[in-house]
């Protein structure tokens, strides 16, 4: 009698986290997008209403989700780029892997630099 599997049946790989990742940073920036329209809207309402916002916006946890939030555009953005070709390029599917060392490669090359600049901008540099 076969035994049975522990944990997932699936065993992803890079398509699967990457769909999933995929998944998580296209709805955090859906919330984003959705907070920024309402908090600029709030200018036709009260300007001063808005520079109220727009003020308890300058602390250092928002400039933390600030991090998280070009991380997750940037990732979202690339790994958008290698679904495309995974679909329309007929050697895509077979370069699946190499496709996703490529974004994480450019994510990293340009993250990383971001996040120093940004991380002095936002703790006094």
């Amino acid at each position: 009698m076969p035994s049975k599997p522990v944990g997932t049946l699936y065993r992803g790989r890079e398509g699967m986290w990457s769909w999933v990742a995929h998944r998580i940073t296209g709805v955090g920036i859906f919330f984003f997008l959705l907070v920024h329209v309402l908090d600029t809207a709030l200018v036709r309402v009260s300007p001063e209403a808005y520079n109220e916002v727009i003020g308890t916006y300058k602390n250092p946890i928002v400039g933390l989700m600030e991090v998280g939030l070009v991380g997750a555009i940037l990732f979202h953005a690339f790994n958008g780029i290698r679904l495309i070709l995974v679909d329309f390029w007929a050697k895509g599917p077979r370069n699946q892997r190499k496709l996703m060392i490529g974004v994480g490669v450019v994510w990293v090359v340009l993250f990383v630099p971001f996040v120093i600049r940004h991380l002095m901008h936002v703790f006094g540099g």
